[in-house]
């Protein structure tokens, strides 16, 4: 069997993407691969702890290798970490790489072209299929998931720690994508047909935090109150005690 690793949010995107892999039976995912921000011992973006994501793994059986990487790395530290972790699991024996990319066309063209350079293949068994689909079928699959992240351009505060289900998307605005695919909002799954046993954890502080905008690019999205940076809503989750 192919042996590939999976490139792991801890989000739904991700899960449902490992589902639809191992549904195929011709890939073994023996390693998930996540970016986590050292300083703060959190999943880079979606601010999730360490210790739940340790938590998914063990649920899952399946190991997780991390990159790590400073509060805000430049492009090049955070290239260097990647291929030394790809590397790494290249020598171990994967052939290839599993991403939950839907259809951010340059970020599929930017793995592909990094990945390919070292010899790794990428696949993307959810690309350009209905996010509106893709989210009703995770639900009805069993899946349960918590929104942990929020844009504040996009999304208000209080959807920052819902559950993902029939009734999360009736509610989400128009121009957000249904499985946030533009960076909308970002989530954290703890239970499904995946799971060996639930994730338990409590909900904590919803947390404000701000971020330099990147420079150079056509789409930076700016925060409301001030063009120079961007914020999110976080939900911290605890684990359970």
């Amino acid at each position: 069997m192919t042996q590939a690793f999976m490139n792991w949010s801890g989000g739904k995107d991700s899960a449902f993407c490992l589902h639809q892999i191992l549904q195929s039976n011709e890939y073994q995912v023996s390693s998930l691969l996540t970016s986590v921000n050292a300083v703060y011992d959190r999943v880079s973006m979606h601010g999730v702890r360490r210790s739940l994501l340790e938590a998914q793994s063990l649920s899952l059986g399946i190991p997780v290798r991390t990159i790590e990487l400073p509060e805000q790395p430049e492009m090049n530290e955070y290239e260097k970490e990647m291929m030394n972790r790809i590397n790494e699991l290249k020598n171990s024996g994967c052939t290839h790489a599993i991403f939950g990319d839907i259809f951010l066309e340059d970020l599929r063209r930017y793995r592909e072209e990094k990945l390919g350079k070292a010899g790794i293949q990428c696949l993307f068994p959810l690309w350009r299929k209905d996010t509106a689909g893709l989210v009703k079928e995770f639900i009805a699959l069993g899946f349960k998931a918590i929104i942990v992240c929020i844009n504040e351009q996009f999304l208000s505060r209080d959807f920052c720690g819902r559950i993902i289900d029939e009734d999360f998307l009736p509610d989400l605005p128009e121009s957000v994508d249904p499985c946030g695919e533009n960076g909308e909002f970002h989530s954290f799954v703890f239970d499904g047909p995946l799971f060996h046993q639930p994730v338990s954890f409590r909900k904590g502080n919803i947390v404000y935090k701000k971020y330099t905008a990147p420079q150079n690019t056509g789409n930076t999205i700016h925060s409301a109150t001030d063009p120079d940076q961007y914020g999110f809503y976080f939900c911290d989750l605890l684990p359970a005690s």
